[in-house]
This record gives C-alpha cells, structure tokens and sequence, in this order.
C-alpha cells in the first residue's frame, strides 16, 4: 500500500512538472513570443553604425576647402583567418598590401576578434574584395563604409582648415575648433549574424545618421593661393626658413587670407612633421620691432603733450640709457625730425625720446586698447594673445624698448588688428576666420582724429623720398611700416649673432582703406634683411592682387 502510494506521488510530481513546462512553452511560443525573440537577438542581432558624413568646409563663396567621401575599412578576426592560411595570398592581392605585412598582422595578434586590416579603400575596391571573399567561401573578413576628408586646397589652406585623425574627429584647425559642429550624428542599421560574424539577414536603419553641418570660413581660396605663391616665392630669394601673410578686412575683420610657410599636404600625411602643422601667423608670437612706433605716435599725440609738426632732433644717431647703447640703423644724426619724419626715418633715438616725455603708462594703455596681450577671438586651438608687460614702475630701458617695439610680443593676427584700428578711424574690430555676414560691433581704441593723422604719417612713410617704394602699389595710395627685428636664440636669454625677422604691415587704399596685410619672414639669408627690402614687396604683390581681385577703385592715379 505504501509502495502505491509512493508511485502515485512521483507521478504526480512527473504530470505537474511537464504540465508547468508545456505551459511555459506554449506561453512563451504562442503569448509572449516576444521574450524568445528578445533573447535570440541578444545572441545574433547587432547593431552596426552608419558613420555621420562631416560637414563641408567651404570658403565665403562655397568653394570646398574640406569634403567627406565614402572609403571602405576592412578588418578581421585574425582567430578565424588563422585556421584559412592558404587563403592569405588571395586576401593580400585584393587588399593591395604585401602578403608578409598582412601575415605578420594575423600573427601578431592570433586571439584577437579585430584587427584592421586595410583603411581607405574606394567603394569599388570594397565591392570588389567582398564578391570575391564570397566566391572563395573566406570567412573572417568583414567591411565597413566609413567617410574620409579629403580636401581640394591641399597645402594651400591647410594651416586653416585642419585635419581629421582616423575616426574622423577634428585634430587640428577649423576641423578641431568646431568638430562639435561638423561631425554630426552616427546612425544604427540592424544586422542579424551567425557566430562567425558573417551576416545572414539586415533589418535595416534603425536610426538614420545625421550629417554635420556646414562651415563657411572666410578665406577667399583664390586670393589664398595668391598669398600663399608670394610668401613662397620671398623664402626662396631670400633663403629664409619660415614666414607667414595675413590679409584682413579692414570693414568686417574677416581674414580673407592666412598663409604660413613651410606647409604640409593634408592628403598625404604619411611622413609629416609635427612642427610643418603650426600655424604661424596665430600661433608664433614675436617682437615687432619698429611696426609698434606708429602707436607710440599715436599715443604721444593723445597725450596732448606732442603735435604732428611738433621736432625731436637727433643729435649723434646713438642714445645712452643707463648701459644700453641705443642706435638708428639709418643714419639721422644732426637730422631734426617730426612726428612724420620720426615713422619715415625710422629713429629709435627719437621715439625713445618721445617716449620719455609722456611715459610708457601712456604707450601700453594705447597698445593693450588696440588688442595687444588678448586673443583675437577667433577660437583657433591653440591661438596665443603675446605679452604685454606691466610694470608698476617703468625703468627708462623698457620705456624705451616698449616705443621702437621690444619686449613685447603678438602674433602676425594681433599685428594686423591693431592696423585696422589705425586705419579704420581708431575702431578695433574683433577677427574672424568665419564668413561674417552683419556688421560687427567695435570698440573705440582711439580717437578718429588720432588715427587720421596716424594713418596720414603711415601713407608718407611709404611715399616720402625716403620712404619705402618697395611697399607702393601702382594706381593707389598705401600707408605702411617696416620692423626689422634680432631672433632671439632658442633655449637661452639674449639675440643670435646675425639672425633677423622682416616685418610689413600696411593697408590700402589709404584714402578709404578696405584691407590690412601684414609679412613676417623669418630669417632671411640672402639679399638683404631688413623688412623694407623683404617683406615691403610680398605686401605690395600681396595687396595688389586683393585690390584687384575685389576690383577697389584706385585712388592714387597721378
């Protein structure tokens, strides 16, 4: 009787059991069939993403400065390719690489799931590996359509543009400042594949990509590559190392031009340097030398201590400060020079002069008005704002220095900007290396009368007798200043022996000026140093094609 009992209880158990199974099943097969799909996707649906095309870089009138085509990547399961050797071969012939490299990738890293194999296929390529790694029943080798920049310009733009890295993200330029802006949104597509990785079903976009959106930067490319043939045609009379063009819109603060030599291919990077990427004219800060003396002026007369008529006479050519000899490089002893004259003859003598008589508290407060020591604004990375000392009591050396230009220091922007002031009644405007399409707002650095007469006295430093023609453009009046300033030497205190940079800063045309262009050569070698015998006559091809291009009325055609 008990051993019925017994047999009754774990047949009872066995019919419960199977019936809580065999509901389970029909549960989840008939009811809720969507646990079982769940997880069988769990296991073999994937999502893979759909890459964002990055926005397009144009420049202000749309021409392309950086555009994304579709490239093919091409990667492996070097776990599955290990047991298919004898298919080696095949796969290196369809990806272009030497059959040793591809077998050393493999080898290297045997366990891994993924391993790239080849970057920057074309779409027909890719086509073409993929029929032929179904013909030859290949597993393990998987693609992926990915954009790639590629950027018409080339090395004519490429300090502005910028770059991307392998995954498409800005890392230098325009390309960095505003990836944010530019690289858009990835979409998902849903993949169904066995555990091999090979696809068996696609279900689709689950989420479509959102491409990034444009950018248009103010450069105007054909006046880009002018700039860009001149620089390049100066370092090479005059076997200089490096140098740099700024062209600036005197109205608007746009930079139409930004060129910076040496310079690189953004297309092929392959043995590139790191320092050939620096963007000289925003980056490199340096002494201005004598392109600062017309903000001395200017800060004399708003002292109301000087007048432009108003003489220094230069006794010996040479000044004593304390122990510091300072000299003319012209030779103005005995000459009595006005406020005029002290620009055109270019005398540290005079200036310095000036200079003691109204203070250097009067001449930095000019100068930190007109832009010197702050960024410019216009969010390039790694844009720096040069230095602008402060002294609680200026000694006479650096009153000095601060008038003629030394100890202190911007970069070729800065230099230009504060130009604009001068030649744009006195209004600093803010620069932009993006098109700009209102007005924008300015500041008054100084007063409108001030920079008149400023910018009068910088017109006759290029058409005096003595003044520098090489700076003067046919057909229009130009106003203007060279510096020629000692390089100091790298990793000590103190100037090199005999190396120098030649500076021009100017705009035109002078009676209603409508751009501002500003060179810096580094260390030129050959034919002369000074800044009116090499970077005068880049300003003057320089300016001229901007004139021409933008068909400015001349003003000067007596």
């Amino acid at each position: 009787m008990n051993l019925r009992w017994r047999f009754r209880v774990v047949v009872f158990l066995v019919v419960f059991m199977a019936a809580i199974v065999s509901g389970r099943v029909v549960y989840l097969q008939v009811i809720d069939t969507a646990f079982l799909r769940q997880q069988g996707d769990a296991r073999s649906l994937r999502h893979v993403p759909i890459a964002a095309s990055r926005g397009l870089i144009t420049d202000r009138v749309g021409r392309p400065l950086a555009v994304s085509t579709p490239m093919v990547t091409v990667w492996g399961d070097a776990r599955v390719l290990m047991t298919q050797q004898a298919k080696w071969p095949l796969i290196a012939q369809a990806l272009d690489v030497p059959l040793p490299l591809l077998a050393a990738t493999l080898r290297s890293r045997r366990d891994r799931a993924f391993s790239y194999l080849r970057r920057g296929l074309s779409p027909e390529q890719g086509q073409r590996l993929v029929q032929m790694l179904r013909r030859e029943q290949i597993q393990g080798v998987h693609t992926v359509e990915q954009p790639r920049r590629f950027y018409p310009a080339g090395a004519v733009a490429a300090h502005v543009v910028g770059v991307t890295d392998r995954d498409n993200r800005g890392s230098e330029g325009m390309e960095l400042a505003f990836d944010a802006t530019l690289r858009g949104v990835d979409g998902r597509r849903r993949l169904v594949k066995d555990r091999r990785g090979s696809v068996i079903e696609d279900r689709g976009v689950s989420r479509v990509a959102s491409p990034g959106q444009a950018l248009a930067l103010s450069l105007d490319l054909p006046l880009q590559y002018l700039a860009n043939r001149e620089l390049r045609h100066a370092l090479d009379e005059h076997a200089a190392v490096a140098g740099n063009v700024v062209v600036l819109d005197a109205r608007s603060g746009e930079v139409l031009a930004l060129a910076s030599q040496p310079t690189f291919n953004p297309n092929n990077r392959t043995r590139l340097r790191p320092s050939l990427m620096r963007n000289r004219a925003l980056v490199d800060v340096f002494e201005p030398a004598s392109t600062l003396k017309p903000f001395a002026v200017a800060a004399a007369l708003e002292s109301g201590r000087w007048l432009p008529g108003d003489t220094v006479k230069v006794e010996t050519g040479n000044l004593q400060v304390g122990r510091y000899l300072i000299r003319d490089a012209s030779r103005t002893a005995g000459e009595v020079l006005d406020m005029t004259q002290i620009l055109v003859r270019s005398s540290n003598v005079a200036i310095s002069t000036v200079a003691f008589d109204i203070g250097a508290a009067r001449i930095h407060g000019l100068l930190r008005r007109a832009g010197l020591g702050q960024a410019t604004g216009t969010g390039f990375p790694g844009e720096r704002s040069g230095a602008l000392p402060v002294r609680k009591v200026w000694q006479p050396a650096e009153t000095a220095t601060l008038a003629y230009g030394y100890g202190v220091s911007l970069t070729a922007v800065q230099l230009a900007r504060a130009y604009a002031a001068l030649a744009n009644g006195g209004q600093l405007l803010p620069v932009s290396l993006l098109r700009v399409d209102a007005p924008p707002a300015m500041t008054q650095a100084l007063s409108p009368g001030i920079a008149d007469r400023v910018r009068d006295m910088l017109v006759q430093v290029v058409e005096d007798r003595r003044g520098i023609h090489r700076a003067r453009v046919p057909g229009y009046r130009v106003g203007g200043k060279s510096g020629t300033a000692r390089l100091s030497r790298v990793g000590s205190r103190g100037y090199a022996g005999h190396a120098y940079r030649a500076i021009f800063a100017g705009f035109a045309p002078a009676s209603a000026p409508r751009f501002v262009v500003v060179v810096v050569i580094e260390d030129p070698t050959r034919n002369g140093y000074y800044g009116g015998r090499v970077a005068a006559p880049v300003f003057s091809r320089v300016m001229a094609h901007a004139l021409r291009l933008y068909q400015v009325a001349p003003d000067n055609l007596h």
